[in-house]
């Protein structure tokens, strides 16, 4: 096996964009591509949502169809287990064996923030990341089953939206508001209004202290002291970078694998891209690390065009989405530091956008609804002509002409 081949941990949304890229820039080297789980790579954002609908089957989750890999000449190894880099060798351990590398991708993703209290191991209490984890929630879900989520990002919300609109009676446990993490109050606010004009019951400000039940879940008890039956719990609190193979090979390692801006990491075989990456962001001139499909494609691309010969810093402009319900949220951008707030359109029609203002420049826009709001903000934000708070505050200024210039 070449020890100039390419080697890339993880076949989500990020190994795969990086192996995809590298043939697209004219990589001519082995590039093999090692995934932990035993389908093809596959799409997750449709889990909590098509797919927990039975919207969507199983056929169409992959990211590319099993001949893409093979025209593409990307040997992919399904069910295979990294377990350990010999740096010193450019050698990956893995379950099936070792595997030489000329240049190791770490897209490893990441992992859910464990929740620490008694009873959260009783059969009823999943966590939702992977296909098995979806069939085995859609499988319960049933009119009048009574599910209690655990924690109130995307996923939670999607997943509580999702089971509402199957006949659920649905409860959201919340320590601090909707989406916190996320998005502005503005947002938390909206969607807490919206999502229990539906019917979803919310306990804000409040933690889990356990999970009871005689062999399977049955309660969530609260920190209140209130106890909430339940015939199924999901626990969605967050997630941490799947580091472990990096910090165990002696990467430096802090939010995740430390890189630097052309996403290499302290060794400089070794890339390191998406979830799993705590990157310097141009844009704030702070180091983060974000769980998303545009930065784990983008992150993916990067590398491919620097491993290609073709080096240039990673800067693309963050993005995310979440659909909730009949809700479409799309955000362009980043709100840490926003000083100021815009809205243009109607909260109460369920239509608007927030324009999060930093220092007086465009920083973040949060959409519901409004995808052509979503689509200028992505050439707004960070251009030579910047749409002003007076700009953003008259609703005849035309973004559109704005976003073309």
């Amino acid at each position: 096996m070449s020890s100039s081949a390419v080697v890339i941990v993880g076949a989500g949304h990020a190994g795969v964009q990086a192996a995809a890229s590298l043939r697209e820039e004219g990589f001519q080297k082995q590039i093999i591509l090692v995934s932990d789980e035993k389908e093809l790579p596959y799409q997750r954002p449709p889990l909590s949502k098509a797919f927990l609908k039975c919207e969507m089957g199983i056929h169409g989750l992959p990211l590319r169809a099993e001949a893409f890999f093979r025209d593409n000449a990307i040997d992919l190894k399904l069910g295979v287990r990294a377990e350990r880099i010999e740096r010193a060798a450019r050698r990956l351990e893995t379950n099936e064996g070792a595997i030489r590398y000329g240049h190791l991708i770490l897209a490893t993703g990441s992992r859910h923030r464990r929740l620490d209290v008694p009873g959260v191991g009783l059969p009823g209490v999943h966590t939702l990341r992977t296909i098995a984890d979806a069939a085995a929630i859609r499988e319960r879900l049933k009119p009048g089953l009574r599910l209690v989520v655990i924690g109130a990002g995307f996923i939670g919300l999607e997943i509580a939206a999702t089971a509402k609109a199957l006949g659920a009676d649905v409860t959201v446990v919340e320590i601090a508001r909707l989406m916190g993490r996320a998005v502005s109050p503005i947002l938390s606010d909206f969607y807490l209004k919206a999502h229990s004009a539906e019917g979803i019951a919310f306990r804000l400000g409040v933690g889990v202290s356990a999970i009871k039940g005689a062999g399977k879940a049955e309660a969530v008890e609260l920190t209140s002291g209130e106890v909430l039956p339940a015939d199924l719990v999901v626990v969605g609190i967050g997630a941490l970078a799947e580091d472990g193979l990096a910090r165990e090979a002696g990467l430096e390692c802090a939010n995740g694998v430390v890189v630097d801006a052309f996403m290499r990491t302290s060794d400089p075989t070794i890339s390191a891209i998406g979830d799993c990456a705590d990157f310097p962001n141009a844009a704030l001139g702070v180091r983060m690390r974000l769980e998303s499909v545009q930065n784990a494609v983008d992150q993916g691309r990067c590398v491919a065009a620097r491993l290609a010969g073709k080096p240039a810093p990673y800067d693309a402009l963050a993005w995310f989405w979440s659909d909730q319900g009949d809700l479409k949220m799309q955000i362009a951008g980043l709100s840490h530091g926003v000083d100021q707030w815009i809205i243009r359109g109607d909260p109460a029609a369920g239509n608007f956008s927030a324009f999060g203002f930093r220092e007086g420049k465009l920083a973040v826009v949060e959409s519901v609804n409004r995808t052509g709001d979503h689509a200028a903000a992505k050439r707004i934000i960070g251009a030579a002509k910047p749409l002003t708070p007076a700009d953003a505050a008259n609703l005849a200024f035309d973004l559109r002409a704005l976003a073309k210039r």
